[in-house]
Order: C-alpha cells, then sequence, then structure tokens
C-alpha cells in the first residue's frame, strides 16, 4: 500500500479520531460506558490481529518464516486485550510504550503489500490503530499513567521479545521485527545504516522515544495534578492497580 494514499489517510483519519474521543470522552463524561467501550475495544483488537491469522490460513500463505506471532506488534496486540479486559498496571504500561512506538511507526510507514478493500487492509489497521486507541483511552482518557520506573521494565521486556524474535529468526530463517533484513516499505529502519548497525540505532532511538514518552505522561499527570484532577477516571481501578501489583 503506498504511503499517504487514499486508504491511508483514511487509516489516519480514524486513528485522530478514534484517539480524540478515547482521550475527552471518559475525562469529560466518566461512567459505565468507558468499561463497555474498552470491552469493544479488546474485541475489535482481537478480530483484527488474530483474523489476520485465520486470513493468512484461508489463503494458503501461512507459514513459520512469515507468520508466526513474533513480532513487537503481536505483543502490542496481546497487551492492549489484557490491558483492556483486566486493568492491570504492567499490561497499561507495556500498551502505553509500545503502542507509541512500535503501533505507531506501524501505522505511520505501514508495510502492508494490500490495500482497501482487501481483508488484509481492515485486519492490519484494526489492531494497529486500536492498540494505539487502547493505550489513549486508558493512559490519558482513564488517567491510568506510567508508575516510576515503569519504562525501564518495559525497555527491558522489549529487548526480551526482540531477543525471542531474534530465536525465532534463525530457526526460521524469518525476519520478525527486522532483525535480519529492512522492510521493504518506507520505513525509519532505511536511514539507520546497514545491518547489523540499525539494530543498535533503533534500540537506542526506541530507549530515547520511551524517554519521551515517559516525559509526556509524567507532564500531563502533574497537569492533572495541577488543577485538581488525580486517579484514574471513567474505569474503577482493579485491586491489583491500587495496591501497584501486577
Amino acid at each position: 500500500m503506498r504511503q499517504f494514499s487514499v486508504a491511508h489517510l483514511a487509516a489516519l483519519a480514524v486513528l485522530l479520531l478514534g484517539s480524540t474521543v478515547a482521550i475527552l470522552g471518559p475525562r469529560r463524561h466518566p461512567g459505565r460506558w468507558v468499561r463497555w467501550a474498552a470491552w469493544l475495544l479488546a474485541g475489535a483488537i482481537f478480530a483484527g490481529w488474530a483474523g489476520e491469522y485465520v486470513a493468512d490460513v484461508v489463503e494458503g500463505t501461512w507459514s513459520v518464516k512469515y507468520t508466526l506471532p513474533l513480532q513487537l506488534t503481536d505483543a502490542v496486540s496481546l497487551a492492549a486485550i489484557l490491558a483492556l479486559l483486566t486493568r492491570r498496571q504492567l499490561f497499561v504500561e507495556l500498551l502505553y510504550f509500545w503502542a507509541f512506538s512500535a503501533s505507531l511507526q506501524a501505522v505511520l510507514t505501514p508495510d502492508l503489500s494490500n490495500t482497501f478493500p482487501d481483508v488484509f487492509y481492515f485486519t492490519y489497521f484494526l489492531y494497529h490503530v486500536g492498540s494505539i486507541v487502547a493505550a489513549c483511552l486508558l493512559v490519558f482518557g482513564c488517567r491510568r499513567y506510567p508508575r516510576p520506573g515503569a519504562m525501564w521494565r518495559v525497555y527491558g521486556l522489549t529487548l526480551g521479545w526482540a531477543a525471542v524474535a531474534g530465536l525465532g529468526d534463525l530457526i526460521t530463517g524469518g525476519n520478525y521485527m527486522y532483525l535480519s533484513s529492512k522492510p521493504v516499505h518506507n520505513s525509519l529502519l532505511n536511514v539507520m545504516g546497514p545491518w547489523p548497525v540499525y539494530i543498535v540505532a533503533s534500540a537506542a532511538i526506541g530507549l530515547i522515544m520511551f524517554l519521551a514518552l515517559n516525559a509526556i505522561a509524567r507532564a500531563v499527570q502533574r497537569h492533572d495534578i495541577g488543577t485538581g484532577v488525580s486517579g484514574p477516571a471513567g474505569l474503577r481501578p482493579a485491586a491489583s492497580a491500587r495496591t501497584g501489583s501486577v
């Protein structure tokens, strides 16, 4: 799919609209509807994520080399579903840092051969856009901000997931998380040098992005406290969130 084509711009418009509603809705009109919206969003993300694998099987394109759930966006989708359904703080933190880095990059520079109205167009954007909207809903809409130290925990888990993906690449000959080669379509990786330099560079840039995201969350949280607003909104916190456990 061509970047910034009509089909791509339509997906970006949905992202903008969905994110706006996800942030402003719970803040201005908290209530039980937010929980129902979270469940529906979790179902939509699961439908897109699982539906893509079903479509691969139906079309005969599924293979261990290309379609194992080893991309970081697979982890984002799982974290989004669990965060929306359980509201456990660790899942919310994973979703926040992953969605606004990996998923946002995937939406802005889609590595997608199919375009509208192909089924893969809908599955791809459903779980990528859905994860970003879920992060907006839980973190900025419901004010479930990352805990101190969350950034480093998520960064460590990201490196761990990359190690698993790298092992998968060695076993299958695949290119999960683009650890073997750069994507064909436009990507930030294309300006980070040759292999394996771009892997180290992407890890460094990922850390910078996490630092920026952490600063943004802290700034918004301080603003809420300064205006007399604190604590989760829209969704009542689960018991584990109140105690800080996962």
